[in-house]
């Protein structure tokens, strides 16, 4: 069944997807997602090594964006080079954000001094060049609202992406004018807590994501995840908003485009 107005498909990793069900193709890819009604790719860079790898993806597509960042997991002993994410962020126009950046001290909390000081130099990548930032952030809480706070007041916005935290973040970030973006993760049997959050997030502040190859929606959990499953996300956000598809749709892509300038 198609849907009237387009989805965005905010963050995800084109790079990295299993091409396998579509006989190794990317075009097919992202052909399939278009036929699901997504209109829109913003791909996301989360290292060094792939930077540039994103940019040349999005300069093929018409409908795929880019990002320029470093990854809060990436490795702390690896070298860290902010003048190279803002030479590829200034490289083309297809970058319209900083990141994936951000702190995680889920799996990595000695790294926490490292993940600091690079996410503030990513954080003052974006506001030099007047561009929205991307952020990944697990139980991290108070840093990241410290940190996107203060850079707030200079003028950065940016989105949580793949949030899976409390209501009281969320609604902290949205008071700054931040955006919330939700993936799969919202259709698992235990995202109840999560859930609730989706539902009190206004529409006007939220995006959609599929962050894929990782987190298939329901009902294609434990598969490799694919742009085209975007839809079960948004899907999902119009049962708890008690809106329809169409409705949802519209509103995040109006949001995506808003905040990454897309055309």
């Amino acid at each position: 069944m198609s849907i009237h107005a387009s989805l965005t498909d905010s963050h995800c990793h084109l790079d990295k997807l299993d091409l396998t069900p579509f006989g190794g193709s990317l075009d097919r890819a992202l052909e399939a997602a278009r036929q699901n009604g997504v209109s829109r790719f913003v791909c996301i860079s989360v290292d060094h090594s792939n930077l540039r790898e994103v940019c040349e993806l999005a300069e093929q597509y018409d409908d795929v964006w880019a990002t320029s960042g470093i990854h809060p997991l990436t490795d702390a002993e690896a070298p860290f080079e902010p003048e190279i994410i803002e030479h590829q962020a200034q490289s083309t126009s297809k970058v319209v954000a900083i990141g994936e950046c951000g702190l995680d001290y889920h799996y990595k909390p000695e790294t926490r001094p490292v993940q600091l000081e690079r996410f503030e130099a990513q954080l003052d990548i974006a506001r030099r060049l007047g561009l929205p930032v991307v952020v990944h952030t697990r139980d991290a809480v108070d840093d990241t609202l410290a940190l996107i706070r203060r850079y707030a007041g200079q003028g950065v916005r940016g989105v949580l992406h793949c949030f899976t935290e409390s209501w009281e973040m969320a609604r902290q970030a949205l008071d700054l004018g931040w955006y919330i973006s939700f993936s799969g993760i919202i259709t698992f049997r235990n995202a109840a807590d999560l859930r609730e959050t989706v539902a009190k997030v206004p529409l006007g502040q939220m995006l959609v994501e599929t962050d894929s190859p990782w987190l298939a929606p329901v009902p294609h959990r434990g598969q490799s995840n694919s742009p085209q499953w975007v839809r079960e996300v948004a899907d999902c956000v119009a049962r708890l908003h008690d809106c329809a598809l169409e409705d949802v749709a519209e509103l995040t892509t109006r949001n995506a485009c808003e905040l990454f300038g897309l055309s």
